[in-house]
């Protein structure tokens, strides 16, 4: 130890500093504790006290009950054109605009309702199918006997009569799926034409009478082909006929449409299903007539009675 003349200041060795911090440490250890416990408690306590029903007595509160809510205002904005537009928004916007005005723009009128059913995709599958088999004769150059596409390729239930517009074929055909030409024999339409009826598919071109056999299901009992005239023809099942029908189902290889795989010289007409529908529709417009497509006696119920069309 050092001492100091006049001033009995005695300096502490290091141990003494040593010792003192590891208790400095503990004692702020046992601070930190309680002080952690109490705010727990008083949580556990709040919350206990806003689980408790708040009185029924107006002005007051009982200890342990919890504050009633506050009642919040709200306020409302008009959204309109005193509100200036975002630059950046418009500049996002912008390389759409052209497109989605496109879409709004009139190509016909639709005279009656178009409804998808359940054989034959009623007659919004009617016309599809007539209208495609209409555009693929007049850019074959000749009489497409038949045309058949899949059901579930039309993505609309309904489109309601009046105005027909460029989006409404969008939304009803969505997919880019595109015209094709393939040669089958008679054998091998009557074939396909078994798969359409199965699968509950749509077709334009020929008269088919069906029955619904086991779980409901519709089987084939004939077919014929019908020209525009509505004059029915017999298919021979030697001779060869040229189809139109879409890239997708000859696509798909084995299994409901692999008859089509069977058939030769298939060729693409180069254009998508949607374009064709739509050049057809402007086509109608352009010689003053309306869309029109209705049920007719593509489809024929033997169960009831052989003369009862089908329904939706």
């Amino acid at each position: 130890m050092q001492n100091t003349i006049g001033n009995q200041q005695t300096k502490p060795p290091l141990a003494f500093f040593a010792i003192s911090a590891r208790w400095l440490r503990l004692l702020l250890l046992l601070v930190l504790t309680l002080l952690s416990s109490t705010a727990s408690a008083q949580n556990d306590k709040a919350i206990e006290a806003r689980s408790v029903t708040p009185s029924k007595v107006k002005g007051s509160l009982k200890v342990g009950e919890a504050t009633p809510a506050v009642e919040a205002n709200a306020s409302q904005t008009l959204i309109d054109t005193r509100i200036p537009d975002d630059p950046r928004l418009v500049r996002i916007l912008g390389p759409y605009r052209a497109p989605v005005r496109a879409l709004q723009v009139v190509i016909g009128r639709l005279d009656g309702n178009l409804l998808k059913g359940r054989i034959g995709a009623g007659s919004l599958g009617n016309f599809v199918t007539d209208g495609l088999r209409a555009q693929a004769s007049r850019s074959l150059g000749k009489q497409v006997p038949l045309f058949v596409t899949n059901s579930g390729g039309l993505r609309k239930n309904t489109i309601g009569e009046g105005k027909l517009r460029v989006g409404d074929i969008y939304e009803l055909l969505p997919f880019e799926n595109a015209l094709i030409q393939v040669d089958l024999t008679g054998e091998q339409v009557l074939k396909l034409l078994a798969s359409v009826v199965a699968n509950r598919d749509a077709q334009s071109g020929a008269r088919i009478t069906f029955r619904l056999g086991k779980d409901d299901r519709p089987e084939l009992v004939s077919a014929s082909f019908v020209d525009p005239r509505g004059r029915e023809k017999a298919i021979d099942p030697k001779a060869i006929y040229s189809l139109v029908t879409i890239d997708y189902l000859y696509g798909l290889g084995g299994g409901r449409y692999s008859t089509l795989r069977e058939g030769k010289n298939m060729k693409p007409l180069g254009i998508t299903m949607r374009d064709a529908l739509l050049r057809y529709v402007k086509s109608q417009s352009a010689a003053g007539r309306p869309v029109r497509a209705k049920l007719d006696n593509r489809f024929i119920d033997m169960n009831p009675a052989p003369s009862k069309e089908t329904t939706p």
